[in-house]
């Protein structure tokens, strides 16, 4: 797959609860996910109508999902 789609951060906010995320709390318009099981991970997610290509790469990196799987997991929706 190659490229990043255009997605939301609502539409991103889905694909990581889909990959085992949940919504921890919210500032503004930044929700703060959390992985409960190991390896425990804390993500921002900007809710942006339209998410920059790098923020995506980063938090693909971040989640430590991978571009590749978070790719499938937003083609998904």
């Amino acid at each position: 797959m190659s490229g990043w789609p255009s997605v939301s951060g609502k539409e991103l906010i889905r694909a990581l609860v889909r990959a085992g995320f949940e919504p921890s709390h919210q500032k503004g318009s930044h929700v703060v996910l959390r992985r409960v099981l190991a390896p425990h991970r804390r993500l921002t997610v900007p809710e942006h109508r339209e998410m920059a290509k790098g923020t995506l790469s980063a938090i693909a990196r971040e989640s430590g999902l991978g571009p590749e799987r978070l790719k499938h997991l937003l083609a998904e929706a």
